[in-house]
């Protein structure tokens, strides 16, 4: 008998109502035991709670009971609300655990076995986790749509293809003699192949902007010592985040800020000032400070009136970085233009704010927030988020490719690099041999989800 598992799922105490969850075979019995009668499936039912050693009452609660396989994990599960007092929970917990087989869920242990019983894949699963970490609009947005099944809907879509293309050869292999065959029926396989190729291709590409709002854009202040990158920082993120001196060199390391704006999030990056350092701990931040340069998806080049600019030699700012990088000249300390200057093309050159005032930051946060927009464009198409389904959508890349282009390749051989593509994609989904993964998957959740 699978062990039944218990948790407290709706956070810290104490609080109004605390949700206790439990799944597994014992739960009609747990049920019984605590409320006397057992609820029907999925309608609430308001219990004197008691201890079933004791027959203590411990509280009046709403007790709620979803009958497997039609639950969140697919087994029984049963929710207690209970008041939420340390005291409540405290006991509740412990009476849950006296009885046989019934222990405490480990994190993201529900979560797991909703995986394990079918009821979620492992893009719905990672979808639940973006969800409980969403911080802005669009985040949430994006993780209620994979959450909802429509990333592992298109993946499984795909997969079907390659599998359909794989019998079409095995057809031609074994009905190459049947006249009812309309002569090669693979023939048709290699440009379905290569349509599928540059589908997936195109979605990989398009997908560089579901990473960006899964883990924020970022925007990383960079300029020479004390032209107002700290003060800029502060202001920006509204509150006194980093220190501020007439001292030249005073941020030493980086300094993160997430922000909110207009639904999509940023990361603020305070970075040490770029000059000649002599000390040892100024030449680290700045060496730290050009790493991030490196890992930005835009760079705000902090310049007081008189300062150093970044195209001047030397400013200290790579011109292999500002070549990857777009880099905005924002001119501080006073400048209180409210308009940017462009180039011909349109292109920001400047942008003039002032630290001191929020008028003075109007230019600079709605430029901000116009360039997050346009660099997260979601659109409704669902997207790859993560890391682990890029590496395994270019392993379905490279099978196909090389399915496609071997033309003077015997077909069996062939037809086994199709199943290389599709395994990929369903290792992306659970499907197929990911068992080393789960651990990691799975870790991050909290206790009772």
């Amino acid at each position: 008998m699978a062990e039944t598992i218990y948790a407290l799922s709706s956070g810290a105490v104490p609080s109004g109502v605390a949700v206790i969850r439990v799944s597994g075979e014992r739960t009609t019995e747990i049920i019984g035991a605590m409320a006397g009668r057992l609820p029907k499936s999925r309608k609430a039912m308001l219990a004197t709670l008691r201890d079933p050693l004791s027959t203590d009452v411990v509280d009046e609660a709403l007790v709620l009971y979803f009958e497997g396989p039609n639950s969140f994990t697919g087994e029984d599960v049963a929710e207690f609300q209970c008041h939420g007092g340390r005291a409540v929970v405290s006991r509740m917990l412990a009476i849950l655990g006296s009885f046989d087989d019934c222990r405490p869920a480990e994190a993201g242990e529900f979560t797991r076995r909703a995986f394990d019983h079918g009821r979620m894949d492992l893009t719905e699963v990672e979808g639940l986790a973006d969800l409980i970490a969403a911080e802005t609009e669009s985040q949430r947005k994006q993780a209620v749509r994979q959450m909802g099944g429509a990333l592992g809907n298109l993946y499984d879509g795909w997969r079907k293809r390659l599998i359909h293309m794989r019998a079409m050869i095995e057809a031609d292999f074994d009905f190459a003699d049947e006249e009812d065959i309309p002569g090669s029926v693979a023939d048709e396989v290699w440009s379905e192949a290569a349509d599928l190729h540059r589908e997936i291709a195109d979605h990989l590409e398009r997908s560089k902007s579901g990473e960006r709002l899964r883990s924020g854009l970022q925007v990383v202040l960079m300029g020479a010592p004390n032209a107002g990158k700290s003060s800029l920082l502060n202001a920006i993120a509204g509150r006194d985040v980093a220190i501020v001196t007439e001292e030249a060199g005073t941020t030493r390391d980086v300094i993160e800020v997430h922000l909110d704006l207009g639904g999509y999030p940023v990361t603020l990056v305070d970075t040490a000032g770029l000059r000649e350092a002599s000390g040892i701990v100024e030449r680290e931040g700045i060496r730290r400070a050009e790493a991030k340069g490196w890992e930005a998806d835009l760079i705000l080049w902090a310049v007081e009136p008189g300062g150093v600019d970044f195209d001047d030699p030397s400013s200290g700012l790579p011109e292999n970085l500002r070549q990857q990088v777009p880099v905005w000249k924002v001119r501080t300390k006073g400048d209180l233009e409210t308009h940017p200057k462009q180039d011909s093309s349109g292109t920001i050159q400047e942008i003039a704010c002032s630290s001191k005032s929020e008028a003075g930051m109007s230019p600079l946060f709605d430029r901000l927030t116009r360039f997050a927009e346009e660099t997260i464009s979601l659109g409704e198409a669902p997207l790859a988020t993560r890391e682990r389904h890029r590496y395994f959508l270019k392993e379905c890349l490279a099978g196909l490719k090389t399915a496609v282009d071997s033309e003077f390749v015997p077909t069996e051989l062939r037809a086994e690099d199709l199943r290389r593509a599709a395994d990929a994609l369903g290792r992306i989904t659970g499907r197929i041999d990911v068992e080393d993964l789960l651990d990691v998957i799975f870790r991050d959740f909290c206790v009772g989800k």
